[in-house]
């Protein structure tokens, strides 16, 4: 935002609050979209690892994609808690930190299912927890899980290595989202401060690579 504010010889504070007028009118923009489409027949769905000014600090973005042209349903960004090495480290620093990844995914589904047909076909990795809420929600749909791979790129784990890659809709698009938001780079120091304006660019960038970037 201070790069933004520079280039357009404007206060910082105004670009935050066009960030805010411009994620609204994204989401409107989305909700059109969705109306506009044909009911899904085939989507898939994952989570894509950020975090919020530290990496003690992880958040979850989920996002729904349909696998026959890429275009993204919608997405929920959620706190977690920190995983592996950094864990320990996290709950002395910050105390317990809730996960909140199930509500998102139920937020998210609740979103979209309108969207989607009654018998979808639904791919995602092998995620233990990810079937429940797809019976929930989908109770008819078909649900393929798939095995998770090694990146083919050192910062960009969403590209697989190997030929075939059976989510490679969802994997791109998270690759995309990667490269076109400074604040997903695997190394940056556009940090995330604040989870509600990771969802409002998010808003944006998914309004951009739904009319634009996959047109």
């Amino acid at each position: 935002m201070r790069r933004a504010g520079k280039i357009l010889n404007i206060h910082q504070t105004t670009v935050s609050r066009k960030l805010l007028f411009l994620a609204s009118m994204a989401r409107l923009s989305q909700k059109k979209f969705l109306s506009s489409m044909t009911p899904v027949s085939c989507f898939q769905f994952d989570d894509l690892e950020t975090f919020e000014h530290t990496k003690c600090k992880p958040l979850s973005i989920t996002m729904a994609v349909t696998k026959e042209d890429r275009k993204i349903l919608g997405f929920r960004v959620s706190q977690m808690a920190a995983k592996g090495l950094l864990a320990e480290i996290s709950r002395k620093k910050y105390g317990k930190r809730r996960d909140f990844r199930a509500k998102g995914i139920h937020n998210l589904f609740s979103e979209i299912k309108e969207y989607v047909s009654e018998n979808p076909v639904i791919g995602s990795d092998e995620n233990p927890y990810y079937s429940r809420h797809i019976k929930k929600h989908f109770p008819k749909a078909i649900h393929k899980t798939y095995k998770g791979r090694r990146g083919c790129i050192v910062g960009q784990g969403e590209l697989k290595k190997i030929g075939f890659d059976p989510l490679f809709s969802l994997n791109h698009t998270y690759a995309m989202a990667r490269a076109n938001m400074n604040r997903l780079f695997r190394r940056t120091w556009c940090t995330t401060k604040n989870p509600k304006r990771l969802a409002d660019h998010l808003a944006i960038y998914v309004n951009y690579h739904n009319s634009i970037l996959t047109a």
